[in-house]
């Protein structure tokens, strides 16, 4: 866990050189971000964040520090004062947010954003609204769903607020990856959900690196769910970075924390 632009050189260390790790390709970059919802109010004070690929880089903090900020930043919600939005090392923060889809970034909110009156293959099928004259592949991509999670073709007919709210935030993300997104900006996925239920949405998150190369850049409340599952950390602190490191840094949760 290290502090930003702390030294990480230690006394006494060997002189000799270990092979360097090669550093997973950063897709997805907030640099030097200002932003705020008033022009002379900035949340967010110089914020910088990587997210890897195929990495689940959660970003923590208390509430109010800016972490949904990020995200809605990320995605074109907000623009920056100052900073950068880079995906793939191209600037996006002229790029409006229909088109930041079609670049391949996805948002995932933390209100469920499901059509309840709706049965969970509408719901799906809005997902290709950017291909929706391909009928074909607006098909093949509803059955890559199914394929994904069973138990949503079981209840394709079935009015998605029927649903519990694990299996509607299945309907959700299933819907997003409609439009095969390289990025996801997920905030808060379990809010209001029970454990056994979260549990659920978390191993959904995982699997999604794993088995469809999915980045996923997620903003959690719950900490020791969110280090479980992701690569590396951020914690932000009033705006800015306090720590970041890998996951199995994060070991002193009170310190980095204020967890008991």
């Amino acid at each position: 866990m290290t502090a930003p632009n702390s030294d990480p050189r230690k006394p006494g260390r060997s002189t000799l050189q270990q092979p360097a790790e090669v550093e997973p390709e950063t897709v997805l970059e907030l640099r030097d971000l200002y932003v705020g919802y008033y022009k002379d109010l900035n949340i967010l004070q110089g914020l910088n964040i990587k997210a890897r690929r195929n990495q689940i880089t959660a970003v923590l903090g208390a509430n109010g520090v800016g972490k949904s900020t990020a995200l809605r930043a990320a995605f074109g919600f907000l623009r920056p004062n100052a900073g950068e939005v880079l995906l793939d090392g191209e600037s996006i923060l002229n790029v409006p947010t229909y088109n930041r889809i079609l670049k391949g970034l996805a948002y995932i909110p933390q209100q469920p954003g499901v059509f309840k009156d709706m049965s969970v293959e509408e719901n799906l099928e809005l997902g290709g609204w950017t291909f929706k004259r391909d009928k074909k592949q607006v098909r093949d991509k509803i059955e890559a769903n199914y394929e994904r999670f069973p138990v949503l073709r079981d209840k394709r007919r079935q009015i998605t607020g029927e649903l519990s709210g694990g299996q509607q935030r299945m309907v959700e993300i299933g819907r997003t990856l409609m439009a095969e997104p390289k990025v996801l900006l997920v905030d808060e996925p379990t809010a209001g959900l029970s454990k056994m239920l979260a549990e659920e949405v978390y191993e959904m998150l995982t699997h999604l690196t794993r088995r469809d190369d999915i980045t996923i850049l997620l903003v959690d409340q719950e900490i020791r769910h969110a280090l479980k599952i992701a690569d590396y950390v951020y914690v932000l602190e009033l705006g800015r970075n306090k720590f970041e490191g890998q996951a199995s840094e994060f070991e002193d949760l009170e310190k980095a924390f204020w967890v008991a």
